[in-house]
């Protein structure tokens, strides 16, 4: 069988994925032919899909957006969860609309094709550098978990340390080079994002796992009467109090940046028309995980939750087996982040092949030589800066108010304002406008808030 024979009968089938120039053809084509040897891909399932959007999504979010609900109280912080949901699906929903205006197949393209080369280089720098920081970060914290960690000249023992005690295979840097060879390196070597839909729906059952044990001990507790009453709202004193609040954006908005592998995802799809439900079913969960999570964790440990939420389960939990469900929360977070890496680092490297090889014409799964080169380099480089950088939240808040604010609400809503294809409603241009002001006001008051807190931090 060959390539001309299969032609018309793919275009026959129901809803088949669009055409497009060689410049937006996907990473992927759904039939290809490499070392005289054919392979046929028929379309990945909407379950699939859902599977791999959500583990996109969910990520460092569960860890950090606790923290959020305590500097603004129960009822804000919950409501900045879910209003931020509302926002991220409008933004992709944009994204999706002016990509099949334009038949294209790329988020790159897509700001490519509203606003020529820089636009296209733009977008593509801020997903490298958001993803680039993010994966540092997932680095960082499985070393912490399951090695140990020194935090303010205290040392916090890791898995392997608690269990076996100190051994040179115990160590951080054993820990992150067995990591990365015996689990990343064979992940992110896959050529389809569809090949981690297994991975990514075990992560997703990690993350619930998570879930679930702190919905337990808090009702356990709260039984118990070892809970007291969440704060409502949050604590204002002065303006500074109010600026501080603003602190809180650039997580909320990492939390749901997934619109780097929208297309990627798109391209896959056995049917184009499941994008709109796969976005809407994956926000739907991910929103879910993370109010509950922000609830049951912020109920359980109160003022005491800690910007590291995950840090709150190293300690005495005052129930029974608290020791043996610390460890299960520890181990079940880590091993969630160990299979959210490749999916995170598939849109990193879609992006930075398309930042370097602005010019070629191949696919970039077609060039062994270019796929393996960026492959390796970018694990390199995350490895290294995962030994190097010192602290996470310094890369979070960096990322988060810059580069993932462009990625998930600047760009999506300046596409649509830009409008080259006369689609955009009036209230999509209102609310495009809001994304803007709201992304962008509130993550300078965010970066000048902590930029004060850090030089008065130096002072003393």
């Amino acid at each position: 069988m060959t390539i001309g024979t299969l032609a018309p009968e793919a275009e026959n089938k129901k809803i088949r994925k669009r055409e497009v120039s060689d410049e937006n053809a996907p990473l992927l084509p759904k039939s290809q032919e490499t070392d005289g040897e054919f392979h046929e891909f028929n379309g990945a399932s909407f379950s699939g899909a859902v599977f791999n959007l959500s583990t996109t999504v969910i990520g460092a979010g569960i860890m950090g957006l606790p923290a959020c609900v305590k500097k603004l109280g129960m009822v804000p912080g919950l409501l900045a969860i879910i209003l931020t949901a509302l926002l991220t699906g409008k933004s992709i929903e944009f994204m999706i609309r002016f990509s099949r205006a334009g038949k294209l197949s790329s988020y790159g393209n897509l700001m490519g094709d509203a606003f020529g080369k820089y636009g296209k280089a733009l977008i593509e720098t801020c997903v490298v550098v958001a993803n680039v920081g993010i994966l540092i970060v997932y680095m960082i914290i499985i070393g912490d978990v399951i090695s140990g960690t020194a935090s303010s000249k205290i040392h916090h023992s890791g898995i392997l340390e608690g269990w076996f005690g100190v051994h040179w295979w115990t160590g951080r840097t054993f820990v992150l080079v067995f990591t990365t060879l015996a689990v990343f390196a064979p992940l992110v070597s896959l050529k389809r994002i569809d090949s981690l839909r297994f991975t990514s729906a075990f992560s997703i059952g990690l993350a619930v796992v998570f879930l679930i044990i702190a919905v337990g001990i808090s009702i356990f507790k709260l039984i118990s009467g070892g809970i007291g009453m969440p704060r409502l709202f949050p604590i204002i004193t002065d303006v500074a109090s109010v600026f501080d609040l603003f602190t809180v954006t650039p997580v909320v908005m990492s939390a749901y940046i997934c619109h780097y592998n929208v297309h990627n995802i798109d391209n896959e799809l056995e049917d184009s028309s499941w994008m709109p439900g796969v976005v809407r079913t994956s926000l739907t969960l991910c929103s879910s995980v993370y109010v509950l999570t922000s609830f049951f964790t912020f109920l359980l440990f109160g003022e005491g939750t800690l910007d590291d939420v995950l840090a709150n389960f190293d300690a005495n939990l005052g129930i029974p087996f608290g020791s043996v469900l610390n460890d299960i929360v520890r181990i079940s977070y880590a091993a969630h982040l160990v299979l959210v890496f490749p999916v995170v680092f598939y849109g990193l490297r879609v992006n930075i092949d398309g930042l370097i090889f602005t010019s070629s014409r191949r696919p970039l799964v077609a060039d062994n030589f270019r796929f393996a080169s960026i492959t390796i380099g970018l694990v390199v480089s995350i490895f290294l800066g995962a030994n190097f950088i010192p602290s996470i939240w310094d890369i979070f808040q960096f990322t988060g108010a810059t580069a993932a604010a462009c990625v998930g609400f600047i760009c999506p809503a300046a596409i649509t304002l830009r409008d080259k294809y006369n689609i955009a409603t009036k209230t999509d241009r209102i609310l495009a406008v809001l994304m803007i002001i709201l992304a962008v006001l509130s993550n300078a008051v965010a970066i000048y808030s902590d930029a004060i807190a850090l030089i008065k931090k130096n002072q003393t």
